[in-house]
């Protein structure tokens, strides 16, 4: 069996040392394994991947008993067992048809039962992957009472991840504090920015000779959330505003999806405001 596990705690000596003695107590083999340590939160991160004959719960058991003293946030998968992701849409295509792409690819290492879209102009698109797709309008009236049924199928389909493709609406405190370290949205900047309305053309104003996007984890605070992944273009004077909606759109794709792989593989540790990123 292809297990992988992860962890943080705060950083003493022996942890290593540990975790590779564990292993070898549930006759496993270490394949890849990736250390870090946070010197300024003083905490450590690991993230090993091991072939063993033990099953999953066995070889978990044995690393949370092996482990304890360092009273580690620990978590164990198996490498086959992908993670759950809803994507979220409004009407543009460009971030989701990539994911749908990839995923299809089999590039992109999740499982994507639902989308939901508060328009329905992207429902062809979905469908046509042979993934559910569900319209669910908002406004001001109705937000609580649609973010409650987007909870219900969190829950319903066992989500672990959802993912903001260009949904272009602001969601509640409640809902991020609920699913917080699990909403990925990418931001159509490389942040700190331009905000609000027209980013490109803001920058165009301003004659900026890079634009980028960002992907990071949402937070309460609007776009301020930690930064999972971000990229950037050169430009020059010549470029038209369109131009850079147009590169800027191909950024944004290829940023958010590699965001998303990192989540699913498990390379994505959140140590407060910021995240330390395994590749």
């Amino acid at each position: 069996m292809d297990l992988l596990a992860t962890f943080t705690c705060k950083d003493t000596s022996g942890i290593v040392h540990t975790m590779t003695d564990a292993v070898l107590k549930c006759d496993g083999n270490i394949i890849e394994n990736q250390q870090f340590t946070d010197p300024i939160t003083g905490m450590f991160c690991m993230r090993t991947r091991f072939t063993t004959n033990a099953s999953r719960d066995d070889a978990e058991q044995i690393l949370q008993r092996e482990l304890a003293r360092f009273a580690p946030e620990l978590k164990i998968r198996e490498i086959t067992n992908r993670p759950r992701a809803l994507i979220m849409v409004t009407k543009e295509s460009h971030c989701l048809r990539d994911l749908l792409y990839l995923r299809e690819l089999g590039e992109l290492p999740v499982e994507i039962p639902l989308v939901i879209s508060n328009h329905d102009e992207l429902r062809g698109l979905v469908e046509s992957h042979g993934i559910a797709f569900e319209h669910l309008p908002v406004n001001a009236q109705n937000k609580k009472s649609q973010e409650s049924e987007i909870m219900a199928r969190i829950q319903e389909l066992n989500i672990d991840v959802v993912v903001l493709a260009r949904y272009m609406q602001i969601l509640s405190k409640e809902f991020c504090n609920e699913f917080a370290g699990h909403i990925i949205n990418i931001h159509h900047s490389f942040l700190p920015g331009f905000k609000g309305a027209r980013p490109y053309h803001q920058a165009y104003e301003r004659g900026v000779k890079i634009i980028g996007a960002t992907a990071h984890f949402v937070t309460e605070d609007l776009d301020e959330g930690p930064i999972i992944e971000q990229d950037i273009a050169h430009v020059t004077h010549s470029a038209t505003p369109d131009d850079l909606i147009s590169i800027g759109r191909d950024i944004e794709r290829r940023v958010l999806a590699k965001a998303v792989r990192l989540y699913a593989e498990d390379r994505v540790f959140l140590l407060g405001n910021r995240t330390v990123i395994f590749i």
